[in-house]
């Protein structure tokens, strides 16, 4: 979530908006469980405590599948123009498999609040911590791909508990974090349709399931078309949304971008350094989206090798490079291209696709992109909102951090 030099506070920015209108125990690698709730006899709507506990034999199935990887021949240029460069991870390997500890994690999670309530048939996992401040605001944020709950961790105490971060409690908020269908601990669909307009009415099922009768909404990547399409969907509980991937771009830009056609001859000199970046996106980044959109299925190396996971999911770019600057630079551990990691880590990115191997989840994450596709094309890129939402733009890296 961002902020900015505006003396507005994050609470300040949320009431502005309302005013604007609404915008376990698992003992498998797998979280694709049949709801236990429903076999005990337990409501469905049901709140279930949950808590992670990761065999011992499947983090050393883990780490024998990493020295047991075949690797490819080197890349036959000198950058990272072909894809993730061969040395980076075979040197991101050797750490996994020897150093890198993924109980550290499953304890930082485990210390949070965290339940699985089933909703529309799924079973749905979140993280839901409370403010001690009076008056806190309920907010629900979403991840996106290659993201996860975890990315979301060190938003958790400066928003819960401004105080001690030098905010006042009136920027309290009540957190709830869901993982989203398909990803980490929540349950995997079995059938076509969980796609985000689904996906944010389940929101809404699960806020007011909490007892929560006024909250906003905030997602990044993936969450953005979520949070964006609970405020179109007119739910009189939202107050406002925040997001990280605005829906700004006007229909005939996106259609064009869409075509590959030269930006529109009418633009300004800052819309066409707009257009321009995001006709490279789109024409040269984002492969990795398109294949899941389309062919989810056929990634069957990404479940079966974790060197090919974490290839998979760090080659994405963030808007000066692929992999992401960030990314490349907490994993090397020293500044790249004169873009530093920031507060993210090399533990932070294993951290993340561990999570995606020991949940299975690196398919059945993939189909949501399909999802997005057959359900909203490029609609998530104009305005397909509200008339009267009120939109605070953001950005975001691997992980969410409050400076950005």
């Amino acid at each position: 979530m961002s902020t900015n030099s505006s003396p507005r506070t994050r609470r300040n920015f949320l009431q502005i908006a309302a005013a604007g209108g609404a915008l376990g125990l698992i003992s498998s690698t797998s979280s694709s469980f049949i709801s236990p709730a429903r076999a005990a006899g337990i409501s469905d709507n049901a709140i279930r405590r949950f808590r992670i506990d990761i065999p011992e034999a499947a983090l050393v199935d883990l780490r024998q599948r990493i020295n047991a990887t075949r690797w490819p021949d080197r890349e036959t240029v000198a950058d990272d123009s072909q894809g993730v460069p061969l040395a980076m991870m075979q040197a991101l390997a050797r750490y996994w498999a020897t150093d890198y500890d993924w109980r550290k994690i499953e304890a930082r999670l485990n210390a949070l609040p965290q339940f699985i309530t089933e909703i529309d048939g799924l079973d749905i996992h979140f993280i839901h911590v409370r403010s001690k401040h009076e008056g806190a605001l309920p907010l629900i944020v979403t991840h996106g791909w290659p993201g996860s709950i975890i990315e979301q961790l060190k938003i958790i105490d400066p928003l819960t508990n401004p105080t001690a971060h030098g905010a006042s409690a009136s920027d309290a908020f009540h957190l709830v974090i869901p993982s989203m269908p398909g990803y980490g601990f929540s349950g995997k669909p079995s059938a076509t349709g969980w796609g985000p307009d689904r996906i944010a009415r389940a929101w809404v099922v699960l806020m007011k399931r909490l007892g929560y009768t006024k909250f906003v909404a905030q997602g990044g990547d993936l969450g953005s078309p979520i949070s964006h399409l609970m405020a179109k969907q007119g739910h009189p509980e939202l107050l406002g949304i925040h997001v990280n991937l605005p829906g700004t771009v006007p229909p005939d830009i996106a259609k064009a971008l869409k075509l590959g056609d030269p930006a529109p001859s009418d633009l300004s000199a800052e819309e066409q350094r707009a257009y321009r970046q995001l006709s490279e996106l789109f024409a040269k980044k984002r492969a990795y989206a398109s294949f899941m959109a389309t062919r989810p299925q056929t990634l069957y190396g990404i479940a079966d090798s974790p060197v090919g996971l974490a290839a998979w999911m760090i080659d994405h770019g963030d808007g000066v490079a692929q992999p992401a600057a960030a990314v490349t630079s907490a994993i090397l551990g020293r500044t790249i291209n004169g873009h530093p990691a920031g507060d993210l880590t090399r533990d932070d990115v294993l951290d993340d696709v561990t999570l995606y191997w020991l949940t299975n989840t690196g398919v059945s994450s993939g189909r949501t992109e399909r999802a997005v596709r057959e359900e909203t094309g490029l609609r998530v890129l104009h305005g397909d909102a509200p008339a009267n939402a009120i939109w605070n733009r953001g950005f975001t890296r691997w992980a969410c951090r409050l400076d950005d």
